[in-house]
């Protein structure tokens, strides 16, 4: 499904990705674990599109995305691929509703059918409730399960998650990593992420480890 092929990245004279190739599988949940500075977070914004490998390719069912201009890959970054960072990042001035909508509104889907699928997310993590709620009405862990539906509104064939239960308590961390293996059961969801939680690193089907900006094992 996901593949990078010899994909190098620096930031000024520092060399933070050296050489990455991956294969990525339809309906895999991988983790990405490491040190601080590994390369972690920046191998998977590459994969994401958020930024250019220096050199390399990342191919997607058989596209080069690589090679598209800014404008189509805006357009397929939001139509196949949902984020999930350790942040939040919901817009504090929208209600959880309005916060999980904004992907399918920039996507072009009618209200109607965004706002519909928006209700059917909340009522599948039992957040119905708080559709009307602000994010600074909500708890942590309600916070993150919405930017969790925000990710999916638009049904992306991949979630990448950076850190996604970095700042939970170890219940709703809990939840959360229960979460993502129950949506890949149901919806068959590729989920590629970046975690230093050593519970949900060995939940995943395969863990790759990241060591001075090249993967040190892949099991």
């Amino acid at each position: 499904m996901i593949e990078t092929k010899g994909i190098y990245k620096s930031f000024g004279s520092v060399d933070v990705i050296k050489g990455v190739d991956l294969q990525i599988n339809d309906g895999e949940i991988i983790t990405i674990v490491g040190a601080s500075g590994a390369g972690k977070t920046t191998l998977l914004q590459i994969i994401g599109t958020l930024e250019k490998a220096d050199k390399g390719d990342v191919i997607f069912d058989g596209q080069n995305i690589s090679k598209m201009n800014q404008k189509t890959l805006a357009a397929f970054r939001n139509k196949n691929i949902g984020f999930v960072f350790q942040f939040h990042h919901l817009l504090p001035e929208f209600t959880a509703l309005e916060n999980i909508c904004i992907p399918a509104f920039i996507a072009g889907t009618p209200k109607s059918i965004a706002v519909d699928r928006a209700m059917q997310l909340l009522d599948y993590l039992k957040l119905t409730n708080r559709a009307d709620h602000k994010p600074s009405m909500l708890s942590g862990g309600e916070q993150q399960r919405i930017a969790v539906a925000r990710a999916l509104i638009n049904k992306p064939a991949v979630i990448l998650a950076d850190e996604p239960s970095g700042n939970l308590d170890s219940q709703n961390a809990k939840e959360l990593h229960e979460l993502f293996f129950k949506l890949r059961e149901q919806t068959g969801q590729t989920f590629v992420i970046v975690t230093h939680n050593p519970t949900l690193a060995q939940m995943a089907d395969r863990t790759l480890t990241m060591k001075d900006g090249k993967i040190e094992s892949n099991i």
